[in-house]
């Protein structure tokens, strides 16, 4: 059983670059959805009892993959950002050092990543994730599918779904992109880093 996660920041902590009503419905409706929809589908399933990250990397394509993988997406995405005023702003250590190895500087890193967010045909993510040998790579995936099920660790993560940015935004994906970056947290993306 899954149950919705608890933002570790009040609703409007991300304003303005993301609003206290779009933070409502993005987790209260519609992460809230995708976990009730898990709930019906994981039980007496062949994969009850097993964690959300080895139900995404074993599913088939399918409902119960698309439910399991938009909780792991939305969980991870969510639990990346603090106000602007108590993110860390930009990547330290191993982390750093492994930007500026493969693009030179964060800002040619963010500027790929963004690009990457942009041209994303239709609805998912843009991920940053690690191959086992600490390598980075810049992945679009479709729909609810995340970089684990190719094996590799992902550690950030921005949601070009609509419902992730249309009521402050509208159909500005590129402006809303460009403004996330003022919430990631480099902390929590490190963490994830040194734990792949």
């Amino acid at each position: 059983m899954q149950t919705l996660i608890q933002l570790p920041y009040a609703l409007d902590a991300l304003e303005p670059v993301i609003s206290a009503q779009t933070l409502s419905f993005h987790h209260g409706k519609h992460l809230q959805t995708y976990v009730d929809n898990y709930n019906k589908l994981i039980k007496d399933s062949d994969y009850e009892g097993l964690s959300l990250e080895s139900v995404v990397k074993a599913a088939p394509a399918g409902a119960l993959f698309n439910n399991a993988g938009q909780i792991l997406n939305h969980e991870m995405y969510f639990l990346q950002f603090r106000a602007a005023n108590e993110a860390s702003h930009t990547p330290s250590g191993a982390l750093a050092e492994q930007i500026d190895k493969q693009w030179g500087d964060v800002n040619a890193f963010k500027a790929e990543f963004e690009a990457k967010g942009i041209g994303l045909f239709g609805s998912g993510w843009v991920w940053l994730s690690a191959e086992k040998d600490g390598t980075l790579v810049i992945t679009q995936e479709t729909n609810a599918s995340n970089p684990i099920v190719n094996g590799m660790t992902p550690l950030l993560t921005f949601d070009v779904w609509e419902h992730a940015y249309y009521l402050d935004y509208q159909n500005r994906r590129a402006a809303h992109l460009a403004a996330l970056w003022q919430i990631v947290d480099w902390k929590v993306v490190e963490e994830r880093y040194q734990l792949r």
